[in-house]
């Protein structure tokens, strides 16, 4: 991908007249639906719409229905038709991961880590063939674990999810949904709280968040000042020992400034 995916917009499947606007919201990947936001008596027609959205040659993320399921083998078959979909398992487990690789192998795999034998399994969901990204349900998490997602109470959660995504060299973490999405300040703080803990995006469930979470992970001018400082600084001195604002220089500096640098010329933003 050429661009770094920060924001992933959720879509119903059942919804078509809402694919391209959806698309055009500024969000970084889209997400189509055919779990949560598709009531059962809708599933067939909002797989037939999905599937005539990427036969045009839309590009989408398709959240399919759990393993457990009666609808998660059509929702492969669709599937089959599309190789350069990205799937969205919900309630992401090694077993339910390891169905999935046999009848998709060739798809990349965002894996919904929602339950709680889910999280407690994280290296192995980590790990597991086709995953290229974790994303955490915490909505879904919260309810099941009985832990409020409420102020630093799942702060260890979060950072766990960084750490098993750091260990197995897979993007960082994609983070759950937001139920704001009138109070612009409160969007953004909320994103900005994610990309602090190591996230590296968030799920959206209305248009209305995606500025604020496209502009909470998108580096700050004083940060790009700072990482062209850096990056000029450590080019001067050929690899010597240099400092910056009065502070040392050393190889993971560096690796921040020119990561800092690459994020901040995503698509031009």
């Amino acid at each position: 991908m050429s661009r770094i995916a920060r924001s992933f917009l959720f879509v119903p499947g059942d919804r078509p007249e809402r694919f391209s606007k959806a698309a055009a919201s500024g969000a970084h990947d889209v997400i189509m639906d055919l779990e949560d936001a598709v009531a059962p008596a809708a599933k067939a027609q909002a797989r037939s719409a999905v599937a005539a959205w990427l036969g045009d040659g839309g590009r989408a993320v398709v959240r399919i229905n759990g393993a457990d399921t009666p609808w998660f083998e059509e929702d492969v078959v669709m599937l089959h038709a599309a190789p350069g979909a990205r799937v969205m398992l919900p309630k992401a487990e090694p077993h339910s991961l390891a169905r999935l690789a046999q009848l998709l192998p060739q798809h990349a795999v965002i894996a919904l880590v929602e339950t709680v034998a889910g999280y407690l399994a994280l290296r192995e969901v980590a790990a597991a063939r086709g995953v290229e990204r974790l994303a955490f349900g915490s909505v879904d998490f919260a309810a099941e674990s009985g832990i409020a997602d409420e102020g630093e109470a799942m702060t260890g959660i979060r950072i766990q999810f960084v750490l098993e995504s750091c260990r197995a060299q897979l993007a960082p973490p994609v983070d759950g949904v937001g139920v704001e999405f009138h109070d612009e300040g409160t969007m953004q703080a909320d994103a900005l709280r994610s990309r602090q803990l190591g996230f590296g995006g968030k799920l959206c469930i209305h248009p209305r968040q995606v500025p604020a979470v496209n502009g909470a992970f998108r580096p700050s001018e004083a940060e790009v000042g700072w990482a062209q400082r850096v990056l000029a600084a450590f080019e001067l001195s050929r690899g010597a020992a240099t400092s910056v604002d009065g502070k040392m220089i050393d190889k993971p500096v560096v690796e921040r400034a020119l990561r800092i640098t690459a994020e901040s010329a995503v698509d031009g933003e």
